[in-house]
């Protein structure tokens, strides 16, 4: 490989080390070039998996301020530079390697730290990123719909309370409405008294009729 073309590799390989997540070291030998893109295609588009020069590697990984342990890079290597979740990308690695014994794991790069093959298989173990985060939304939709159903019994409680009192003094308010019938006998009572005072009243005039022949009497 010409200096120039060392040069682009080591200035590519720093730049992935940078800007990955997660960085695993892998010797591919005995796999064939249908096994690669397999592997390829089930790290996903957020995982770069590169054949790599271990020369060149060091130097890169050095750049880019990462300690790799000289044991990593022994035979054929191929490297996954994880940009998404790493879990993932440790699954897919750990599925791989079942169906395909020829690829060993041999380590890597997490969270700016050295890890072991073990390490990266019990990453593969845990609940994937978006696994965990549905599981969140799903106690956070609970949590609120939980706190949605206690707001609404505490607001029908108060209607309820508010709302008793105004019950309770409907009645009262009905109660001058009941007491006008009585109004009425009362200012009809008088009315009927009048009538009947009126024979009462006559009774004088009938007396002066019959007063009139006794003072004519004397004139004959």
């Amino acid at each position: 490989m010409a200096t120039q073309d060392k040069q682009a590799a080591v200035a590519e390989l720093t730049e992935d080390f940078k800007t990955a997540n997660a960085t695993v070291l892998t010797e591919y030998r005995g796999l064939t070039v249908g096994a690669m893109k397999t592997l390829r295609r089930s790290l996903g588009l957020n995982t770069k998996y590169a054949v790599v020069k271990n020369t060149l590697t060091k130097i890169a990984a050095k750049n880019a301020g990462v300690e790799l342990d000289e044991s990593l890079l022994k035979g054929p290597s191929a490297v996954a530079f994880v940009k998404g979740d790493p879990i993932e990308a440790a699954k897919s690695l750990k599925n791989f390697q079942k169906e395909n014994p020829q690829l060993v794991i041999k380590g890597g790069i997490f969270d700016g730290k050295a890890v072991t093959t073990a390490e990266i298989l019990k990453l593969a173990d845990l609940e994937s990123r978006e696994v965990l985060l549905a599981k969140l939304a799903g106690a956070m939709k609970g949590s609120l719909a939980k706190a949605a159903r206690t707001i609404d019994a505490l607001r029908l409680k108060k209607e309820a309370s508010e709302g008793a009192p105004a019950k309770a003094e409907a009645p009262v308010a009905d109660a001058p409405v009941a007491d006008a019938p009585v109004a009425e006998a009362v200012v009809e009572a008088p009315a009927a008294q009048a009538v009947e005072a009126t024979p009462a009243e006559e009774a004088p005039a009938a007396e002066a009729a019959s007063e009139t022949p006794a003072t004519e009497t004397p004139a004959e």
